[in-house]
């Protein structure tokens, strides 16, 4: 590194951001991505949307990750970000119980360890409470934002165990701590409660982006609106799709010139993303027989992809293209969604969800699902550039779908205010300014 380099990003301030998943590669192998992948082709997503918005205001960014595969702290380069990525070793008491908990994010104790009798139960119902605790390696986590002079540490999600810990190590350190808003559901558990609530009550602030979550946010945890950020997830809009793009992608997918698409992409996670809302609606739409062209796109992989797959199976829809695998490369996803003429999303549980922001993006129109999250991104509805219907609700989801694939002219007139309301409200270089300014001025 030359010395000029080397002053610049010394006077660069550096914030570290901080994954929720309790070992990397459970994120990693759910979707199918190896490590290096994930270092030299993973974008968007909450991770690294956060990276290019803090790195458009003149912060460096250190993303830290925790492995059960490492035996030390190691250091990474994310290729298209420059981002330092840390993961650290798991620490040896999560690794001991992670050999009978095989699944700690299971609902059920059946479905983390097994069948088991009652002593045992109760033994690994505390484990499997703990793991989220025991999972993060303090000691070293301190050492290496040292190493990394960081002035600010952004935890994932703060309705997490991971984050009471980094509140506590922040204490202690002098680090400010803060977190975002990502879907982490309340806490259940009696050890969680109190310790959440101690921990948001002395953490730096926390990032809300909607209205909802805000507001229970602050009665429950009784939390001052000062302390919390209003700040949308970024996402970069990039250069508009043009006619020739969208000729082009379809011909590379083998679509119809004509026809009339709606797209989803997502980690396959059935029930809580509603993809059995999704598929029901499009059969709705497809027994209504009009002489058009119609097909659907789902894009994408998880845990629940048998459950997809016997669930197509079993309608028996010819006009449904799954792409079952997780798209790492922008370039990649644009081209699926340049395809397009509408975005769907029928999702039943969301933070603040990514997709829909990257598709309107592409300036595609929506049909959402009232998910958390969905009427802040369309605030005003259709003069965001969506509709949204009641989440579950098979019929809503498949009139309003029906109304935009039999109007062209009004879904290219939602999706001109959906590619504006990204460009206004949610582009790296308004979110990283803001960022900026709540993360390191206080």
């Amino acid at each position: 590194m030359t010395t000029g380099r080397a002053n610049l990003r010394a006077a660069q301030p550096t914030v570290a951001l901080f994954d929720w998943s309790q070992l990397l590669e459970d994120f990693l192998d759910n979707i199918g991505v190896s490590f290096e992948a994930f270092c030299r082709e993973m974008t968007g997503g909450w991770m690294f949307g956060y990276v290019e918005a803090l790195q458009s205001a003149g912060v460096r960014v250190s993303l830290y990750c925790v492995s059960g595969r490492v035996g030390e702290p190691q250091r990474f380069t994310h290729r298209k970000t420059g981002a330092e990525i840390c993961v650290l070793p798991a620490p040896v008491l999560y690794r001991r119980l992670r050999g009978r908990v095989l699944n700690p994010y299971a609902k059920t104790i059946e479905e983390a360890v097994g069948n088991v009798g009652e002593v045992e139960r109760l033994f690994y119902g505390t484990a499997k409470a703990l793991m989220t605790y025991f999972s993060t390696p303090l000691i070293h986590l301190a050492r290496e934002l040292r190493r990394d002079g960081c002035r600010a540490l952004l935890c994932q999600d703060y309705e997490h165990g991971r984050f009471d810990c980094c509140v506590l190590m922040g204490r202690l350190t002098g680090l400010p701590v803060y977190a975002t808003f990502q879907g982490g559901e309340a806490p259940q558990r009696l050890v969680e409660i109190p310790l959440r609530h101690l921990a948001i009550r002395l953490c730096a602030g926390l990032i809300i982006p909607t209205r909802g979550e805000r507001k229970r946010v602050c009665e429950t945890y009784k939390v001052q609106a000062r302390n919390i950020g209003e700040i949308f997830n970024p996402v970069e809009a990039g250069a508009r799709v043009t006619v020739d793009e969208r000729r082009a992608a379809r011909e590379s997918l083998g679509v119809g010139e004509n026809a009339r698409v709606a797209v989803w992409h997502g980690r396959v996670d059935f029930r809580r993303k509603g993809l059995d809302v999704l598929l029901d609606a499009w059969g709705r739409v497809c027994r209504e027989r009009d002489g058009s062209e119609r097909l659907l796109m789902i894009v994408g992989t998880g845990n629940d992809a048998e459950e997809l797959r016997a669930k197509l199976a079993e309608m028996n829809l010819r006009n449904v293209h799954w792409a079952d695998e997780y798209i790492n490369d922008r370039a990649v996803l644009r081209r699926y969604l340049a395809a397009a003429d509408i975005y769907v999303f029928p999702s039943r549980h969301e933070g603040f969800p990514v997709a829909p922001l990257e598709a309107m993006a592409c300036g595609l129109p929506l049909v959402a699902a009232d998910a958390q999250g969905i009427s802040d991104i369309l605030e005003g509805g259709e003069k965001s550039g969506g509709v949204i219907v009641p989440p579950g609700c098979v019929g809503a989801f498949a009139s309003e779908l029906k109304r935009l694939l039999g109007d062209e002219e009004l879904s290219r007139k939602f999706g001109e205010r959906a590619r504006l309301r990204i460009e206004e409200s949610f582009s790296p270089a308004v979110v990283g300014a803001q960022l900026r300014r709540f993360l390191l001025s206080q």
